[in-house]
């Protein structure tokens, strides 16, 4: 079982301290889920985590949820308890939050009502398509685009590197409806609306359901629209700041688990007539190692608890979170599979899964160097 010192810092409540271990324990009994189809793999941790209550966590109380709003730190723990067990699982979740995210932050009580029960019982499957091919970190620079008819609004363009690709049930899909910052309008679309076809599924170094998504005419009825017209820029960016912090709950159970199986392998493994762990330059690697963690726990759990507290816009904690988080996960990894040595980098094991597993998460939800841009804009505009 993790480690769960970190749970007596502040941050947390007893409710908190309670979702942590029975999640641990449900882990613990679940049968492991086979990752050759992915697909497959997918929908079943949908079904296991809608079934089990944890999607739950994912949506408003009043359509199902746990809470009023979002609890980010429950979502952030989740994810790190997750993505130590199964990256898989962790996607899985992540996704029907961030899916539906716009929905439960910025939707009508209908869409709510439409949407929002199913996610949480497992029984739908969310996805959030915003990025394009010259568009990936660029919002601004968006080309779909989304034009008035009589009955609604007909969408044109592509999407691509979608989570859920091809598997989800609906999505959040960003379009620009006029030029500019201020053009972008969100929408719900259905996934056998016509006009919506999966182009291409996109296959990567940790195997997850990812697809281009093409629309050419897809006609969207006027309820379809999330919020008002030109309300596209803010929606994204404030879903963004609640699911930020969690990518960087999820790099930090990654790391955790490359930690946990670090001092395992280093405790066990006998070199030159002694134990790995008792040479200096072991444990000054396990030292930065375990450094690295607690500092990413810190703002990982800073930004959530900032968010659930304070209720305002923490972009620059989540940025600070997600950028320092992800990179240091890929540092503590990297660092395990040099003490695992050729074991490392031999396909099976564990450390060589989460080396894989690791590399998206600097990238997607806005990769590191614009966190850093992000970061030093606040700054910036903060100064006196």
């Amino acid at each position: 079982m993790a480690d769960r010192s970190f749970l007596d810092w502040p941050f947390f409540d007893e409710r908190h301290r309670s979702l942590a271990a029975e999640l641990d324990a449900f882990l613990a009994g679940a049968d492991a889920v086979p990752h050759g189809d992915v697909d497959a793999a997918c929908r079943t941790w949908v079904q296991r985590l809608g079934g089990a209550g944890w999607l739950r966590y994912c949506v408003p109380a009043q359509f199902g949820g746990t809470t009023t709003e979002l609890d980010v730190r429950a979502l952030c723990l989740i994810r790190e308890t997750l993505a130590r067990h199964d990256g898989l699982a962790d996607f899985a979740f992540a996704m029907q939050g961030l899916g539906t995210g716009a929905i439960s932050l910025f939707g009508t009580d209908a869409q709510k009502e439409r949407y929002l029960p199913a996610v949480g019982r497992g029984t739908k499957i969310a996805a959030f398509a915003l990025s394009e091919r010259e568009a990936g970190s660029d919002v601004s620079a968006l080309a779909t685009r989304a034009q008035r008819t009589a009955g609604g609004y007909a969408i044109d363009g592509e999407k691509t590197w979608i989570s859920n690709g091809g598997i989800a049930d609906q999505y959040i899909v960003f379009a620009r409806t006029a030029e500019g910052r201020k053009g972008l309008s969100a929408f719900i679309v259905d996934a056998h609306v016509s006009g919506l076809s999966i182009e291409a599924r996109i296959e990567t170094i940790a195997p997850h359901p990812l697809a281009t998504l093409r629309f050419e005419k897809c006609l969207l009825p006027h309820d379809a629209l999330i919020g008002n017209e030109g309300d596209g820029f803010r929606i994204a960016l404030a879903t963004l700041d609640v699911f930020r912090p969690t990518v960087g709950a999820a790099a930090l159970g990654f790391a955790r688990r490359a930690f946990d199986e670090s001092v395992r392998h280093a405790r066990e493994r006998t070199l030159f007539g002694a134990p790995l762990a008792a040479m200096q330059l072991t444990q000054a690697r396990l030292a930065e190692m375990a450094t690295e963690i607690d500092a990413s726990a810190l703002l990982v759990y800073r930004a959530a608890w900032t968010k659930d507290e304070r209720h305002s816009r923490v972009t620059r904690e989540a940025a600070m979170a997600k950028w320092f988080a992800t990179e240091a996960a890929q540092r503590v990894i990297d660092a395990a599979v040099q003490l695992f040595g050729g074991r490392g980098v031999t396909k099976g094991e564990i450390v060589e899964s989460l080396y894989r597993e690791i590399r998206a998460l600097r990238i997607y939800e806005g990769a590191s160097e614009i966190q850093q841009l992000v970061i030093a804009r606040q700054v910036l505009e903060a100064a006196p």
